[in-house]
C-alpha cells in the first residue's frame, strides 16, 4: 500500500503550488461552519439590533464573503479563484446555563479547476471573528470552535459529506 502524498510538495520535498492548469473546470462547491459561544444576554442584544457597533449578523455576513473572495492572499498556496456565490448564514441554539451558541455556516460556489473548501472555511471563520469584534463589548469571554468543512461537490474527488450533515447543491436536492 502506498503512502498518501501531501500536494503541496515536490518530489525534493519543498513546499509547491500544486499544478491545476490541466484539469477539466467543473462546478464546485463547499459547505463550511463555525460556532460563536455568547451569553444569552448578548443574543438578545444581536437580535434586537441593540450592539453599539451596529447589524451584527449584516456586518458578519459582508465580512464572511470578503474574506472568501481573500482567502488566495491568507493562505499562501491557495489559487486565486473566480467565486460566483457566497451564502454566509446564522443559526441558534440554546447552549445551557445563560449561554447560546451561534453556527456561521459558509456555502462558496464556483466554476474552476480546484475545491473550495478553504475559502468556505475562511469564510466562516472570519465571519465567527467579526460577530466576536460586534460584540466584544458586552460579551468579552465569548468563544469562537469548531471551525470545519461539512461537504464539498465537484472535481475528481466528486462529493463528499461529514456523517451527520445535509450535503450541499444538487447532492441535496
Amino acid at each position: 500500500m502506498s503512502r498518501p502524498r501531501l500536494s503541496h510538495l515536490d518530489g525534493k520535498g519543498r513546499v509547491s503550488m500544486v499544478d491545476v492548469s490541466g484539469k477539466a473546470a467543473t462546478v464546485r462547491e463547499a459547505l463550511a461552519e463555525a460556532r460563536v459561544g455568547m451569553k444569552d444576554e448578548t443574543f438578545r442584544m444581536i437580535s434586537s439590533g441593540n450592539v453599539p457597533k451596529g447589524d451584527v449578523f449584516a456586518a458578519a455576513r459582508l465580512a464572511g464573503i470578503q474574506a472568501a473572495k481573500k482567502t488566495p492572499d491568507l493562505i499562501p498556496l491557495c489559487h486565486p479563484l473566480l467565486i460566483g456565490k457566497v451564502d454566509v448564514e446564522f443559526s441558534r441554539r440554546a447552549a445551557g446555563k445563560g449561554r447560546t451558541a451561534v453556527t456561521v455556516r459558509a456555502r462558496v460556489r464556483a466554476e474552476g479547476q480546484t475545491g473550495l473548501e478553504m475559502e468556505a472555511m475562511v469564510a466562516a471563520s472570519v465571519a465567527a471573528l467579526t460577530v466576536y469584534d460586534m460584540c466584544k463589548a458586552v460579551d468579552r469571554w465569548m468563544t469562537v470552535t469548531s471551525v470545519r468543512l461539512l461537504s464539498k461537490r465537484g472535481g475528481k474527488s466528486g462529493s463528499l459529506t461529514r456523517p451527520g450533515v445535509k450535503a450541499v447543491g444538487r447532492d441535496a436536492e
